[in-house]
């Protein structure tokens, strides 16, 4: 009995530590893309007179970012870009 127990303790170690691991992996593959975020959508950096998430006040606001996988930010549409995509700055 004592020797499952360990099994099943090394088992649920081994799986903590795998998924702590895959976190910040998960975080590094992703950009922040401004002005592709609907109203209300953000992640973050909404300009003055917001406080972060959530608080964009426009569709495709050109200083408001969301989080996306990487390399996917610049194919993705912006009604308020120059180029009609999302950028990797504030524009």
């Amino acid at each position: 009995m004592k020797k499952s127990t360990a099994s099943l303790a090394l088992a649920l170690g081994t799986a903590v530590a795998i998924s702590a691991v895959s976190v910040p992996a998960q975080a590094a593959s992703k950009e922040k893309c401004y002005g592709v975020a609907l109203a209300g959508q953000n992640d973050c950096a909404a300009g003055p007179g917001t406080s972060c998430a959530g608080t964009s006040k426009t569709d495709f606001q050109s200083n408001a970012w969301k989080l996306v996988p990487a390399g996917t930010c610049m194919d993705m549409d912006s009604k308020t870009s120059a180029t009609g995509h999302g950028q990797l700055k504030a524009f």
